[in-house]
């Protein structure tokens, strides 16, 4: 029935807005009897994302991404009167550099944290080796694939549907994991927009760098928070128009599932809230280490921003990975030096520092992705060739190879 939940590993309440007879159970947690009984609602081969990982995707993405990387730091900074923007690198102060990518790595360890609480309840599967493999897979698909994150999510829903989850149960959690992600992110922009408009933080800025983005952001939360008040039958309610001739029976069965995934994601990341979960500090921790890198970054080449420009900057800037673009190259960079100089800042320090931190923040991450990548793919072979003894199937060795993003 909605809202229950495995009770193994958490003995807190179940949370509203998990669905599916035993949402998040791992065939491991259950008897072969039930195990089959759910294989209907698991991922099926057709049931997985189309996103793969190819060689000719990941050289063609590559050569693209050096195409950028040589734009960016050549290109841009001669025009921000920067002749030698490696010489300028140089010059960065070493140890807090180094500082800078300590704190990296803690933000890659406050999202795994995160998506360990946020996914692995009443899933034994889902460990904490697993909750990092995870999390690196997706950087590494988000680098090699230029769909606003899209490809992380397609490798996170393909691992889990190997861990057990079922197809509902997979969309509610990553639509809680990026509600309470992106309750920071736009909690952020508000409190320091408006505090940066009314005085309360030092750093001035417009109108339209302040309390347009605030507005924008509680319009968003506003939003968000009005899906956990949806019915829980939208589903069904939607799929009485399914069979109707012409475009309202079209968009019917298409739409169906999405509303009650959202709006079930929705609740569930309120119910978490509500139980106070200290792992929902993970995205704190995953936001603020990553800002904190930036500032790093700025103070290594002897220039202090205050921190609510920074956050209101960053955020601003990341909104460039919404472009069409390899890892959000160029875009993510162009719009936090747009956002700085706008500040105040000026446009040759913007420049330098904004590109170390990407230094930083794009390239660390990514050859622990790749390598989390390669992990999770065995992991997930691993975890299918259990499940298809326990189903009395053929032994793994002469199983076709499972599907891969």
């Amino acid at each position: 029935m909605p809202g229950t939940e495995a009770r193994s590993h958490d003995s807190r309440p179940p949370l509203r807005g998990d669905r599916s007879g035993e949402p998040g159970v791992s065939p491991d947690a259950r008897s072969p009897a039930a195990a089959d009984s759910s294989d209907a609602s698991r991922p099926t081969e057709s049931d997985q994302p189309k996103l793969r990982i190819t060689r000719g995707r990941a050289l063609l993405v590559s050569a693209l991404i050096v195409v950028a990387v040589v734009g960016l730091y050549l290109l841009i900074p001669k025009l921000a009167g920067l002749k030698q923007t490696w010489g300028q690198l140089r010059r960065g102060d070493p140890l807090w550099l180094a500082l800078g990518a300590v704190l990296e790595l803690l933000s890659i360890a406050g999202y795994a944290t995160l998506f360990r609480t946020v996914f692995g309840r009443g899933v034994p599967r889902i460990d904490w080796r697993v909750s990092l493999e995870i999390p690196l897979a997706g950087i590494a698909a988000i680098r090699l694939v230029a769909a606003a994150g899209a490809g992380g999510v397609a490798v996170t829903a393909w691992a889990l549907g190997g861990a057990g989850m079922t197809a509902p149960v997979i969309a509610c959690r990553i639509v809680a994991s990026l509600v309470v992600q992106y309750s920071v992110y736009l909690g952020a922009l508000i409190v320091c927009g408006v505090g940066l408009w009314t005085g309360l933080f030092d750093g001035g800025g417009s109108f339209a760098l302040t309390i347009v983005p605030a507005v924008f952001a509680a319009a968003l939360v506003a939003t968000i928070l009005s899906l956990a008040l949806m019915p829980r039958d939208v589903e069904q309610r939607l799929g009485r128009f399914a069979d109707r001739p012409g475009a309202v029976g079209w968009m019917a069965k298409r739409l169906a599932k999405a509303p009650g995934a959202l709006g079930s994601g929705v609740r569930t990341a309120i119910d978490l809230a509500r139980q106070r979960r200290i792992g929902l500090l993970g995205a704190v921790a995953y936001w603020g280490f990553d800002i904190a890198v930036l500032g790093v970054c700025f103070h290594a080449f002897g220039t202090d921003v205050t921190p609510a420009v920074l956050v209101v900057c960053y955020f601003l800037g990341t909104l460039g990975s919404l472009l069409p673009l390899p890892g959000g190259i160029g875009g993510v960079e162009g719009g936090m030096i747009g956002a700085f100089v706008a500040f105040g800042v000026p446009a040759g320090t913007a420049v330098i520092a904004v590109l170390a931190y990407r230094a930083i923040s794009f390239w660390l991450p990514t050859l622990p992705g790749i390598v989390g990548y390669l992990a999770l793919r065995s992991t997930v072979n691993k975890w299918r060739a259990a499940d298809r003894k326990r189903a009395g199937g053929q032994p793994a060795r002469a199983q076709p190879a499972d599907p891969v993003p």
